[in-house]
């Protein structure tokens, strides 16, 4: 049965429930039987977890406590075992996700489109998730294969004979066709526990068009989170579900890192905090997700009640677990008995074999090609970046793909920092293979497989694209290749930050024509950016990490390089 038809099923239930329950007198002796107690009911959710199904490495798999000490957390098989110790201590519970589950994955997970995580998060018991931006990575119509099953259209089956699909509803609220305006994704879910109906509301970031390849979703659009969750809270309260949860993803960043898993340090007027403080009072918690921060915190919905809003660090590193109590007469959530925390998914516990199992086949499979050695650097080449802009590694990736470009005439390459997703790491002398890079770890690195474009642009429009870059709502960076260098203005107004821009030590000349290579996701307009997609003469350059991977390994021993193409301005 499709989701759809689950959803039309269970939302004819729960209607034919209200009707009962206001006019029938057997509805009326059952409840006078129970007594009018309360019934617990433990959600327990996980966000960003971009398929990392092995422990992940270095500071992605730590958690720093309050006292500053850090504990190793994730992986999968750990989580699991978390999840069932949790769902022991409680009679009834719910497993859900808040987005990007799967999408920017490492290899194990990616080569084969995130199936394998799939198959994890069905065998964990995952009764519902909201779509997360990453969800959209290979387009709506890739997400639709993702939940209903079948073969890739391309690589077909890989990881198992056959994909059966999802077995939990990938929840997306705010998300519709762009023709019909119908919904594009279920907008909610109804799981009942020991007689009470609990309904979950799910949804992506409104944002999604600007965080992804515009090409894959150009059928559906996204819509203003508050209003599809008060849109679909009201349906909910009136087929009679009156406890209510939001699954979004979007969330705070911190003002500091102190404080542990469980410290309110949101910043002010933080997209997440202000969707958890104006979503309708009818909603009882707020899961959140997207920022890779955790915090645990309780907001006042617009009715002066209080309730959870809470995110779990990225990665499968913690789990946000909320117990509810929920009143029998009422069928509501007794706002002032809920219980919220951050649970760490240390390493401690026995990993779950079944989940295990999973995994040791994915990277059995998946070895060959992740072991393969790429090329080597002679040290750590970080992601980070300096004040004014520019990091090591961003640049170098700009600088392979010019490389793979000049070709097509390229005389300058632009990379969004968005698509740098690991820094890559050097392995001291005395180990087995110092400064090898592998095939996995450069996938770690770019895992996203844009096609690099190389397209002409007057020099005013280049200037146009970079000052882009500044908004009131947020700034991106890109990463220039070699020979290109800009300055910009912290004190300028918007629009006007840009100066002194030069290729080769000569200035542009705003009326000239450049050759220009970005990304796929950049060209269409990716990350806020609509000036590329005025560019013209487009010649595709193949697949962006194959051109960090020939660049690498043509240049052996590589070492950071400099910063200082983006010069700071006051």
């Amino acid at each position: 049965m499709s989701s759809f038809r689950r959803l039309s099923v269970l939302a004819i239930t729960a209607a034919a429930a209200t009707v009962i329950s206001a006019t029938g007198p057997a509805q009326a002796d059952v409840q006078s039987l129970r007594g009018r107690g309360t019934v617990d009911v433990r959600l327990i959710g996980i966000n960003d977890l971009h398929g990392n199904l092995e422990p992940p490495t270095g500071s992605s798999g730590r958690v720093i406590l309050p006292d500053g000490t850090t504990v190793d957390a994730g992986g999968a098989a750990f989580n699991a075992t978390h999840i069932k110790n949790l769902q022991k201590e409680v009679r009834n519970s719910v497993i859900v996700g808040q987005g990007d589950l799967i999408g920017g994955s490492p290899l194990v997970s990616a080569l084969f489109h995130d199936e394998p995580t799939i198959e994890v998060l069905n065998e964990v018991g995952m009764d519902a998730t909201a779509a997360g931006n990453h969800e959209f990575d290979e387009g709506y119509k890739e997400l639709l294969r993702i939940q209903r099953g079948g073969c890739h259209p391309v690589d077909g089956c890989q990881f198992r004979d056959e994909y059966k699909g999802a077995k939990f509803p990938i929840l997306g609220a705010n998300v519709t066709n762009a023709k019909s305006g119908l919904p594009a994704l279920p907008p909610f879910w109804v799981e009942i526990r020991d007689g009470m109906p609990i309904g979950f509301i799910g949804m992506p970031l409104k944002d999604v068009p600007i965080l992804v390849d515009p090409n894959g979703i150009k059928d559906i659009k996204f819509g203003d989170e508050v209003k599809a969750a008060n849109k679909y809270a009201n349906f909910l309260d009136t087929i009679g579900v009156k406890s209510i949860v939001l699954l979004v993803h979007q969330g705070d960043q911190v003002t500091s890192t102190g404080g542990g898993p469980n410290a309110c340090n949101v910043s002010p007027q933080n997209p997440g905090s202000y969707i958890a403080t104006n979503v309708s009072p009818k909603i009882d918690a707020v899961f959140s997700g997207h920022s890779h921060q955790h915090y645990n915190c309780v907001v006042k919905d617009p009715a002066g009640n209080p309730r959870p809003f809470i995110e779990g660090l990225a990665f499968g590193r913690e789990l946000s677990v909320v117990d509810l109590k929920i009143d029998r007469r009422t069928r509501d959530v007794v706002r002032g008995e809920t219980k919220a925390e951050n649970k760490i998914v240390t390493r401690t516990v026995t990993p779950d074999p079944v989940i295990q199992s999973v995994i040791d086949l994915a990277k059995t499979k998946s070895g060959p090609i992740a072991n393969r050695q790429i090329g080597s650097i002679g040290a750590n080449i970080p992601r980070a970046a300096v004040p004014a802009g520019d990091s090591p590694l961003g640049n170098l990736i700009a600088d392979s793909q010019l490389e793979a470009t000049k070709v097509n005439g390229a005389v300058l390459a632009l990379m969004n920092p968005g698509g740098v997703r690991a820094d890559l790491t050097y392995a001291p002398a005395g180990t087995e293979a110092p400064g090898v890079v592998t095939y996995g770890e450069a996938f770690a690195v770019q895992p996203f497989s844009n096609i690099l474009q190389t397209v002409t642009l007057t020099g005013a429009q280049i200037k146009n694209a970079l000052e882009q870059q500044f908004t009131a709502a947020r700034t991106i960076i890109l990463q220039p290749s070699a020979g290109f260098t800009y300055s910009w203005s912290a004190s300028a107004a918007f629009g006007s930050k840009i100066s002194d821009i030069k290729i080769g030590g000569v200035a542009v000349d705003p009326n000239a024509n450049y050759r220009v290579t970005i990304n796929s996701f950049l060209q269409g307009g990716g990350d806020a950016f609509p000036e590329f997609t005025k560019g013209t003469e487009i010649t595709g350059g193949g697949i962006d990490l194959d051109g960090f991977a020939a660049y690498l390994s043509t240049h052996p021993d590589q070492l950071p390089p400099a910063t200082g193409r983006i010069t700071q301005l006051p």
